[in-house]
């Protein structure tokens, strides 16, 4: 679609406007080690982008409001470190609104909106373990089934139509066997996320 074209369509200026605040932008905050950490975790868990998962942190007013109205200090003790995130303009704007109304560090308000999924990860981290279990299971299976063709092929022969269906079946157990495995194996990291 051409230029002329494009600026003939219709948007209202409502419409407009949400399409400005879905405009990306970069933005750094200086956040606990553990909150970044959680952030990524969590988003690669679920299979969705940290863009995404932190703007629907972000976009609950009435949570961030909580949290500004609620928040005293960081610990002292808590090193921080500088991040910079791809959020959505809106995203920004909201957060801007309640640091400034509040007078409450954005970084405050983002730690604390981070530190909301912790229970989440702990969730995820059981569902690992539990996927872990299913990678074994399944491994064992699949060592039966690969048995069972073997015998079959020297009492039947390769060329046996009970062998093609027999092959045909194993097909589509290996490959979810790879999908299970890859989805452990990325997930790993998981393992070691401890909540401070």
């Amino acid at each position: 679609m051409d230029q002329e074209r494009i600026g003939q369509l219709p948007i209202g200026g409502g419409e407009a406007a949400s399409l400005r605040g879905r405009q990306s932008v970069r933005t750094t905050f200086k956040l606990p080690e553990q909150s970044i950490r959680a952030l990524s975790l969590l988003a690669g868990q679920l299979g969705i982008k940290q863009k995404s998962l932190f703007d629907h942190l972000i976009a609950d007013m009435e949570a961030l409001t909580a949290i500004a109205r609620e928040f005293d200090t960081f610990p002292s003790e808590s090193r921080r470190v500088a991040k910079t995130y791809v959020i959505s303009k809106k995203t920004l704007e909201n957060l801007e609104q309640v640091s400034s109304e509040y007078n409450t560090p954005r970084d405050a308000l983002v730690t604390v909106s981070i530190n909301r999924i912790f229970p989440l990860i702990e969730q995820e981290k059981e569902k690992h373990l539990q996927r872990q279990d299913l990678v074994g299971d399944v491994r064992q299976w699949l060592l039966e089934g690969t048995a069972l063709c073997t015998q079959a092929e020297l009492e039947l022969g390769a060329d046996d139509p009970a062998m093609a269906e027999l092959r045909a079946m194993m097909r589509p157990v290996v490959k979810a066997f790879e999908n299970i495995e890859s989805m452990v194996n990325k997930g790993s990291e998981i393992e070691t996320f401890q909540v401070d």
